[in-house]
């Protein structure tokens, strides 16, 4: 299983990314947008676009699931009982990239 510790290391990783609580709740930002959270001991919820997420439902269906607040198909539910640290760490420079502001997508790309 994946810890909330190895969630933070991958997440903090990224450029100008901070932690903050969202609700009671850890979440992981980008220029003040939120591209993930920690709801449980056992999920994190990566706020990737709504192909993405039905993409990464379908391919890895043991452990990702879409999340729906309402009616919007809004996140990937991640099981971290049964994630690869390598997938976990693609979803979310997937959803950091859309968050990120253009700025630091640019510096990335230029990055060694």
């Amino acid at each position: 299983m994946i810890s909330h510790d190895e969630v933070r290391r991958l997440a903090l990783a990224l450029p100008e990314t901070s932690e903050e609580d969202h609700h009671g709740r850890p979440s992981f930002r980008v220029a003040k947008k939120i591209f993930a959270t920690l709801p449980d001991g056992e999920h994190v919820n990566v706020m990737l676009a709504p192909d993405d997420i039905l993409l990464a439902s379908q391919h890895e269906s043991g452990a990702c699931a879409p999340r729906y607040w309402g009616k919007t198909l809004s996140a990937v539910e991640v099981d971290l009982r049964r994630v690869p640290a390598e997938l976990l760490g693609e979803l979310l420079a997937d959803a950091w990239a859309r968050r990120a502001p253009k700025r630091l997508l640019e510096k990335r790309r230029r990055a060694p």
